[in-house]
C-alpha cells in the first residue's frame, strides 16, 4: 500500500484540508501526518477524516508539533535526555500523538528514540566522501573513532530511551496503535542496528516493530557502516512499514524514488507484499518528480 507524508507540503499550508487535498490530488489514497503538523492544521485534517475524504496510514511523532516549537522537529524532545523533565515532556507529547492516531483511524505511530551526544561523525564522513576520501585512512580512522566514542557512552542513553518506550508501549497497546521504531540516518542516533535487534527482542510484542527508512539506511550503506540488503534481511521479520525516499551518493536523501541509488529491485522482494510504503519527500521535490516516482513504483511493484 502506498501513502504520502505531509512532510512534503505541511510547511506551505495554513489549512489542513487544502494540505491533504494536494496530496490526494497526486493519486494517493492514504496520508501520513508528519512531524511538522501545526495544531492549526489538525482541525482541517479531522474534518476531512470525519467526512470520509481521507484515510490516514500513520502519524509521525510528534504530531501535532508542540506549540512552543515553530518548525518541523521530531527530535525537539528526546527520550534519551539526561533531563527528566525533557523525557516526561517527550512522553506526554507521544501520548498525545497516539491519541490523535486513534481519533483519525491511523494504525501506526512512527518514533525516533533519541541520540548519543557525541560529535556529528556521520556528517563528517559524508563530507569526506564527497571530496573523494572514502577509501582513505583518514576516513577509516574517523569512522572507527566515532564508533568507539559512541560505544563508550551509549548504554545509559539507550536505557533511558527504552524506559520511555516501555511506558509508551503500554499506552499504545490500550489504544490499539502500533509503534514503529524508525531506522536512523546518523549512527550517533538511537537505536543503532545492533541496538534495534536487541530492542525488538526485548519488546517482542505485536504492537511494536521496525520502521524501515530506505533513505536513512542507504546513507549508512554508502558510508560503509552497514550493508543495506543484509540489514533489511535481518530486520524484515519484525517490519511494520517503510518510509520511501531515495538517496544520491553519499548523503543527499529524501529524493523521489528512482532518482538516486537505492536498489529497490533487490530490496523489495525481502518484504511482505502487503507492506505499507510512505513517500517521505523533501519539500523541494516537485509534484512532477513525485508523480514520476509513484508511476514507476506502481509499474514495478503495484499499489
Amino acid at each position: 500500500m502506498l501513502s504520502c507524508s505531509t512532510c512534503w507540503n505541511s510547511g506551505r499550508h495554513t489549512d489542513g484540508q487544502a494540505m491533504l487535498q494536494e496530496i490526494l490530488d497526486l493519486g494517493f489514497d492514504h496520508v501520513e501526518l508528519g512531524h511538522g503538523i501545526r495544531i492549526s492544521l489538525m482541525e482541517g485534517a479531522q474534518r476531512m477524516f470525519d467526512k470520509g475524504k481521507v484515510k490516514f496510514s500513520s502519524l509521525h511523532n510528534f504530531c501535532p508539533l508542540p506549540v512552543e516549537i515553530t518548525r518541523a522537529s521530531p527530535d525537539c524532545y528526546q527520550f534519551s535526555s539526561p533531563d527528566e523533565r525533557e523525557r516526561e515532556r517527550a512522553i506526554k507529547l507521544t501520548f498525545q500523538t497516539i491519541d490523535f492516531a486513534a481519533r483519525l483511524g491511523a494504525p501506526f505511530v512512527v518514533l525516533h528514540l533519541g541520540r548519543v551526544p557525541i560529535d556529528d561523525y556521520t556528517g563528517k564522513l559524508v563530507r569526506m566522501a564527497e571530496v573523494g576520501l572514502i577509501e582513505s585512512r583518514a576516513f577509516f580512522n574517523a569512522r572507527l573513532e566515532g564508533t568507539r566514542k559512541r560505544e563508550n557512552v551509549a548504554a545509559r542513553f539507550l536505557d533511558r530511551s527504552l524506559d520511555c518506550l516501555d511506558r509508551i508501549s503500554d499506552y499504545a497497546e490500550k489504544r490499539n496503535i502500533k509503534l514503529g521504531v524508525e531506522s536512523r540516518h546518523s549512527f550517533e542516533e538511537i537505536p543503532s542496528e545492533s541496538e534495534m535487534l536487541e530492542l525488538l527482542e526485548e519488546f517482542h510484542q505485536p504492537h511494536i516493530g521496525y520502521w524501515h527508512d530506505f533513505g536513512h539506511v542507504q546513507v549508512k550503506h554508502n558510508l560503509g557502516i552497514l550493508d543495506h540488503y543484509e540489514w533489511l534481511k535481518k530486520a524484515a521479520p519484525r517490519l511494520l512499514a517503510c518510509h520511501l525516499h531515495d538517496t544520491a551518493w553519499p548523503g543527499r536523501d529524501h529524493m523521489a524514488p528512482f532518482d538516486g541509488e537505492v536498489e529497490y529491485e533487490r530490496l523489495i522482494p525481502l518484504l511482505p507484499k502487503e507492506t505499507l510504503y510512505v513517500f517521505e519527500m523533501n519539500p523541494r521535490r516537485t509534484r512532477e518528480q513525485i508523480l514520476t516516482g509513484r508511476d514507476k513504483w506502481i509499474k514495478m511493484f503495484g499499489e
